[in-house]
C-alpha cells in the first residue's frame, strides 16, 4: 500500500515544486542526471563481472584486511557502494564467500563511498567539469554501440561519468539561482535538535533516491550556496549513511538467509557508528576542526571540512567494530534466521544471485542440492525405512529383512508439492540467467545442472512406480515375492547409504566413487534378474508376478543410475563437462560387470 502512495506523492512534490520554482527544475534536472550517470556507471562495471571481478573477489577475502581493502577500493574505482554491496550480498548468500567477510568488505565500501564527497567537495564545485563531460559523452556513445562487451562497458562507465559531472554542474546552477529567492538557512535547527531532525532528513532523502552518494552531492551544494548550515550538513551525512542501510535491507529482503545476515551486519554497523557520531558530535566537530588545521584546510573551507568529518565518522565505525566482527558473524548466524513456508520453497534461488553467472550457477548448484535432499526423504520413506537407519552403521540387511510394513506415503503429493514445484522454480531461475549475458563455462554449468534436477525428478518418479508394487508385495505371504522386493529394497538402501558417505568424499575422488556405485548397482541387477529367473523356472513365482518384478527391477535401475548422475554433478564443482566426459558410458558399466561375473571366482 505504501509503495503504492510513495510514487504518486513524489511526483506531485515535484510538479509542486517546479511549479512554485523555476530553479527548482535545474536543481532537480541536476539530480536526475546524476542517478542517471550512477545508473550507467553500474551497467559499465557490470560488464567486467563475468569473471575478473569474481575471481578478484575471491582472492580478496582470504583474511579480513583484505575484504575490507577490496571493499574500499573497489568502491572508490566505482563510486558506486550499492553495486558493489549487491555483489557482495550475491557471493554471500552463494555462500561463495563468508559471512566474516562480505562485513569487511561492507565497512570498506562505507570509507570507499568517502571519496565521492572528497572528490565533489575539493574539484567538482571549483571546475567547470560540465566542459569535461562533453567529450566523454562524445566516446562513451560511440563505444556503447559496439558490439564487443568490453568497448559497450567502457562506453557506459564514461556515459556515466559525464552524466555524473552534468549533474554536480546543474545542481550548482539550481543552487545558486535557489539562493536568490530563498534562504533555507533561515529554517536551521541548532543544538542536538537539529541533528536529529536533519539526520531524519539525510535518511529520508537517501531512501527515496536509493543513493547516499547522491544525498552527499545535494548537501555539498546546498552547503556551497549557504543553503544549509555547517552543522546541519554534518547532519544531513549521518543521514544519508542510515538511508544507505535502508537500501541494503530492502535488498537483503529479496536475498536468501546469508544475504538477510549481511544486510543485519550493514545495519549494526551503521547504527552503532550513527548512535556514537550523534551523542559526541561536539567532540567530532572539535577534531574535524583541528584535523583540518593540521592538513591545511582552512576554516571557512566547510565543503572540505564536511568531506573529513563524513570520512572521519565512518572510520569510527570500523575502528569499533573490527575486533568484533568473528563474534558477529556467529550471533547473526545464530540469531538471524527462518523457517521456509515448506521444504520445498526455494531457498537459494534469490534475484541478486542473478547478478553474476558465478553466483547464478552456485545458487542453482546449491538448489539442486536442496532438491536432492527433498528427494533422498521421499526415496527412503519410499523403501519404508528411516533416515536414521540409513546414515547409521547398522545392518541394512537386517533392516529390510525385518521390516513387518510398507510405509504408507501419497507419493502423488510429495512428488507434486516437494519435487515438481522445487524443480520449476530451478527451471525457471536457469532461464532468467540464460537471458543474461554468460560465459560459455556458466551456459555448460547450467546445462548439466538442469539435467541433474531432470535426472532427481526421474528418481522420484521411478519411486512413485515402484511404491505401488511394493505396497502389494513388500509384505507378501510369498516367500519367493518378498525375497524379490527385499533386494530391491536392499539396493536402494545401499546406494542410498553409499551417496550419502560420497558427499563428505574429496572432489577429485567423487568421479571414480561414482563409477564404482554404477558398477555395484550394475551387478546387484543381474544378479536379481538371475534369481528371479531361477524361481520362475522352479515355478516359486507366477508369470503375471514376474514380469511386474521385472518392470520394478527397470525402475531401481533407473532410479540408481538417475540419483548417481545427479549427485555426480551437484559435487563436482569446477570442470563440470570435462568430469561427465570421464564418467564411464552405461554400455560400459555393463561390459564391467560382465566381466566381472565371467571372471573364475577363487574360493577360500
Amino acid at each position: 500500500m505504501l509503495k503504492k502512495v510513495l510514487l504518486p506523492g513524489i511526483l506531485v512534490l515535484l510538479a509542486y515544486g517546479f511549479w512554485v520554482s523555476p530553479d527548482f527544475k535545474d536543481i532537480a534536472a541536476g539530480i536526475a542526471l546524476f542517478m542517471f550517470g550512477m545508473i550507467l556507471l553500474e551497467e559499465g562495471f557490470k560488464a567486467f563481472t563475468g569473471g575478473a571481478l569474481e575471481n578478484v573477489l575471491r582472492k580478496s577475502t582470504s583474511h579480513q584486511w583484505k575484504s575490507f581493502s577490496f571493499g574500499a577500493v573497489a568502491t572508490t574505482l566505482m563510486q558506486s557502494s550499492s553495486l558493489v554491496s549487491l555483489i557482495t550480498i550475491s557471493f554471500v548468500g552463494a555462500q561463495m564467500i563468508s559471512l566474516a567477510a562480505g562485513i569487511g568488505i561492507i565497512m570498506g565500501a562505507n570509507i570507499g563511498t568517502t571519496t565521492g564527497a572528497w572528490l565533489i567537495a575539493g574539484f567538482g564545485l571549483k571546475v567547470d567539469i560540465a566542459s569535461y563531460a562533453m567529450p566523454m559523452l562524445v566516446f562513451g556513445v560511440v563505444l556503447l554501440f559496439q558490439k564487443n562487451k568490453t568497448y559497450k562497458g567502457i562506453g557506459s562507465i564514461l556515459m556515466g561519468v559525464a552524466f555524473l559531472f552534468l549533474g554536480i554542474h546543474y545542481m550548482k546552477i539550481g543552487f545558486e539561482a535557489f539562493q536568490s529567492g530563498f534562504d533555507l538557512t533561515a529554517y536551521a535547527v541548532p543544538g542536538l535538535l537539529g541533528v536529529l531532525l536533519f539526520t531524519l532528513i539525510g535518511m529520508a532523502i537517501t531512501t527515496i533516491m536509493q543513493s547516499s552518494h547522491a544525498t552527499l552531492l545535494i548537501t555539498i551544494a546546498a552547503l556551497a550556496t549557504g543553503q544549509v548550515t555547517y552543522e546541519n550538513a554534518l547532519a544531513l551525512a549521518i543521514g544519508a549513511n542510515l538511508g544507505s542501510t535502508v537500501t541494503a535491507l530492502l535488498g537483503g529482503v529479496a536475498s536468501n538467509i546469508w544475504g538477510k545476515r549481511l544486510a543485519f551486519a550493514h545495519l549494526t554497523f551503521n547504527l552503532i557508528t550513527a548512535a556514537v557520531t550523534i551523542i559526541f558530535i561536539n567532540q567530532f566537530v572539535w577534531l574535524v576542526d583541528h584535523l583540518a588545521a593540521l592538513i591545511g584546510i582552512n576554516d571557512d573551507s566547510y565543503l572540505l571540512k564536511l568531506a573529513l568529518f563524513h570520512t572521519l565518522f565512518n572510520l569510527l565505525g570500523v575502528v569499533l567494530l573490527w575486533p568484533f566482527v568473528p563474534r558477529l558473524e556467529k550471533e547473526l548466524i545464530k540469531r538471524v534466521d527462518f523457517k521456509p513456508e515448506s521444504s520445498e520453497q526455494p531457498l537459494y534461488l534469490y534475484p541478486e544471485a542473478l547478478e553474476t553467472p558465478a553466483t547464478a550457477v552456485s545458487a542453482v548448484r546449491q538448489e539442486v542440492g536442496h532438491l536432492y535432499d527433498n528427494a533422498y526423504g521421499i526415496l527412503v520413506h519410499g523403501i519404508s525405512l528411516r533416515r536414521a537407519v540409513i546414515e547409521s552403521d547398522e545392518s541394512l540387511d537386517e533392516a529390510v529383512k525385518y521390516t513387518r510394513r510398507i510405509m504408507p506415503l501419497d507419493l502423488d503429493d510429495s512428488y507434486e508439492n516437494k519435487i515438481k514445484a522445487l524443480h520449476n522454480e530451478i527451471v525457471d531461475f536457469i532461464g532468467q540467467a540464460q537471458v543474461r549475458e554468460l560465459t560459455p563455462q556458466a551456459t555448460e554449468a547450467l546445462y548439466v545442472l538442469r539435467q541433474a534436477s531432470r535426472d532427481i525428478v526421474e528418481s522420484v518418479k521411478a519411486m512413485k512406480h515402484l511404491h505401488k508394487n511394493l505396497s502389494k508385495h513388500g509384505v507378501s505371504g510369498n516367500l519367493a515375492i518378498r525375497e524379490e522386493y527385499d533386494a530391491m529394497r536392499l539396493i536402494l538402501a545401499k546406494l542410498l547409504r553409499a551417496l550419502q558417505q560420497a558427499r563428505n568424499d574429496s572432489a577429485e575422488s567423487i568421479p571414480l566413487s561414482m563409477d564404482a556405485l554404477k558398477l555395484e548397482l550394475e551387478k546387484s541387477s543381474r544378479e536379481l534378474i538371475a534369481q528371479l529367473d531361477d524361481k520362475i523356472r522352479h515355478r516359486r513365482i507366477q508369470p503375471a508376478i514376474a514380469t511386474s518384478i521385472m518392470n520394478d527391477e527397470g525402475y531401481t535401475v533407473e532410479l540408481g543410475r538417475n540419483l548417481i548422475d545427479a549427485l555426480r554433478v551437484i559435487l563436482t564443482e569446477e570442470n563440470v563437462q570435462s568430469n561427465q566426459d570421464l564418467a564411464l558410458t552405461t554400455d560400459e558399466i555393463a561390459q564391467l560387470a560382465s566381466d566381472s561375473e565371467s571372471t573364475p571366482q577363487v574360493k577360500a
